[in-house]
């Protein structure tokens, strides 16, 4: 395990996925059909899209709590508003997030919305890692338009590998001051898991569409955020601020500027250690919401259990569903499907 300077922490992690594949991911797919997640986007994004508007420490910790979903009706009750479902980071991996949505019915067998009004919203992190980012994009782009001709709605928010993925292709090899030295998007980029073909298949509309995501957002008292950091502070004291001025950032396209960010957004684990469950409440004050759910930090590394090793012969299941920490205060999503983890798709609330 490696560690760049001035780059996201790496994990290697490639070969766990050799020893068990997840019996959620063994979705049959007709090789004649398209793929649902591979769409033609063309220039322009689908009808009816709305844009919202590794070497980590090991560690375990007793105050971190496994919990299920409560299932729910579909139908929002005088509100009209259906049920709330959440997806941690994909990284890639089409076909896990498509079995996935299958499981809680949000998708059908051809990857179509079939939720009705019920609401999505994606964590961030859809590319880097795993085979297939441009297709998880594409895929989430869809659902938006189909769940908004059904009275739903599919949204996602900014990870710190869509910021990633948008420096290495906007800047390149365009030197940034990362305060650990010299360092440039495209390095970082390679080095925390950047595919080739998803640079390769990278459209404009592609581009558009991660510049245009929100960073936070509150929704039946739950703040959604990627990451487990505070970071989000220094970008204003309200969500609609917070949210401007990322988006300002990027359209003003300065390299630095742009670094910064995606460095900020890089931080991990506020809500794990001692002053957790204050950095939580502190966030919360200022935003709004009675819970934070984030992704990003891998709930394997928050639980000590990191998949078989090599040679190993039995495999065992890493994450089963969402976690609450921080007295409760905060849910991880991050299943860990990076590392033969579980890519999680939950229903909101969650029973403690």
């Amino acid at each position: 395990m490696t560690q760049g300077a001035g780059q996201e922490p790496v994990v290697r992690t490639a070969t766990l996925r050799d020893f068990r594949v997840p019996p959620y991911a063994q979705v049959p797919v007709d090789p004649l059909l398209p793929h649902p997640g591979n769409i033609s986007v063309g220039d322009e994004p689908p009808e009816g899209y709305t844009p919202t508007a590794r070497d980590l420490p090991v560690i375990n910790r007793g105050d971190t709590v496994q919990v299920n979903t409560v299932p729910e009706a579909r139908t929002g009750g005088d509100s009209g508003r259906g049920p709330l479902y959440v997806v941690g980071d994909v990284h890639g991996y089409l076909d896990e997030l498509l079995g996935s949505l299958r499981e809680q019915g949000l998708v059908d067998t051809d990857g179509r919305w079939a939720a009705g009004n019920a609401r999505l919203w994606f964590l961030g992190d859809f590319t880097d890692r795993g085979p297939d980012g441009i297709g998880v994009i594409d895929l989430v782009m869809r659902l938006s338009a189909e769940a908004a001709a059904a009275g739903g709605y599919c949204k996602a928010l900014m990870g710190n590998h869509e910021l990633l993925l948008l420096g290495a292709k906007r800047f390149g090899d365009t030197p940034v001051n990362s305060g650990a030295g010299t360092a440039t998007f495209q390095a970082a980029w390679l080095l925390n898991g950047g595919q080739k073909t998803d640079m390769d298949r990278l459209q404009d509309v592609h581009l558009q569409w991660m510049a245009r995501l929100d960073a936070v957002v509150e929704e039946d008292g739950h703040l959604l955020m990627h990451s487990d950091t505070t970071a989000y502070l220094d970008y204003g004291t309200t969500i609609e601020d917070v949210n401007d001025r990322v988006h300002a950032i990027l359209t003003r396209n300065d390299a630095d500027e742009c670094w910064d960010l995606f460095r900020k957004l890089t931080k991990r684990f506020a809500f794990r250690d001692e002053g957790g469950t204050e950095a939580v409440r502190e966030l919360m004050s200022t935003y709004g919401g009675r819970r934070v759910v984030h992704g990003h930090s891998p709930i394997p590394y928050l639980l000590g259990e990191v998949g078989p090793d090599e040679g190993e012969d039995v495999a065992r299941p890493v994450v089963d569903g969402p976690h609450v920490y921080a007295e409760g205060l905060a849910v991880a999503m991050d299943g860990g499907v990076t590392m033969a983890g579980k890519l999680l798709v939950a229903q909101l609330p969650l029973r403690d």
